[in-house]
This record gives structure tokens, C-alpha cells and sequence, in this order.
């Protein structure tokens, strides 16, 4: 009987030193997976602030006067182009262009939709465009 003891203390024994360096193994893989995440946040982070300074050093106003003054006719700004915001004319009122050429085409009108047919024995009320109240069919 105590021979039985002894073989499960160190069966359990054993166990234990399995399970102990497993987790062990386990929270350094994980460890080194934080490290990595890390290291590839922090590349990240390095590569977003080089295209800021590379975006601000192609935005600079002398760099792009010289690229307008190239590629752009412009020409210079003249008093007379000035106007004031009372020198401008009203706003248009807004129009419906399609629905104004449905209308003289005669097609303005609502239609209806197709629907399902009937059951026997229901009856079915349907409002038209225009007209009041119906009585069921």
C-alpha cells in the first residue's frame, strides 16, 4: 500500500513540474509575442512620422509657388476681379427639370403599383391619387 503512495506522489510529482514548466514555456512564447507587436507598433509609428515630414516637405509654400509658376498658367490677381457679395446675382430657384418634361409628356401622373392577388373570399380597399375614401372590392 505504501509502495502505491509512493509511485502516485511522484506521478503527481511529475505533473506538477510538467504543467509548472508548460505554463512557464507558454507565458515566455507570449511574452515574446508582446515584444514583437512592440517593436512593429514602434516601426509603425517611425514610418507615419517620416511621410509627415516627407508630406511637409513637399507641401512647403516656396516648393509649390515654383511647381505653380511651372505647370500652371496663372495669370495675376486684378483689382477688377474683386466683387462684392451684394454684386452677385440671386440664386436660381431650384427646378425639377425631369419632372417638368415628364408633366408635358403627359407622364406626371402617379401610377400604381401591381398587386398581389387576391385570396378568395378577402376583400381589398385601395386608395387612389385624388379620390376619397373607397369601399372594399
Amino acid at each position: 500500500m505504501l509502495r502505491y503512495l509512493h509511485v502516485l506522489a511522484v506521478a503527481a510529482l511529475v505533473s506538477s513540474a510538467v504543467y509548472a514548466y508548460s505554463i512557464k514555456y507558454d507565458s515566455t512564447f507570449y511574452a515574446e509575442q508582446v515584444a514583437k507587436l512592440k517593436a512593429r507598433a514602434k516601426r509603425e509609428r517611425d514610418a507615419i512620422a517620416v511621410l509627415k515630414a516627407e508630406w511637409q516637405r513637399l507641401a512647403r509654400p516656396d516648393r509649390l509657388q515654383v511647381l505653380a509658376e511651372r505647370h500652371l498658367d496663372l495669370q495675376t490677381l486684378s483689382v477688377r476681379q474683386i466683387v462684392r457679395v451684394q454684386d452677385l446675382p440671386a440664386r436660381q430657384p431650384k427646378t425639377d427639370e425631369i419632372g417638368r418634361k415628364l408633366e408635358a409628356l403627359g407622364l406626371g401622373q402617379p401610377t400604381e403599383t401591381p398587386r398581389a392577388p387576391l385570396t378568395t373570399g378577402t376583400t381589398r380597399s385601395v386608395a387612389r391619387p385624388g379620390a376619397g375614401a373607397q369601399t372594399p372590392r
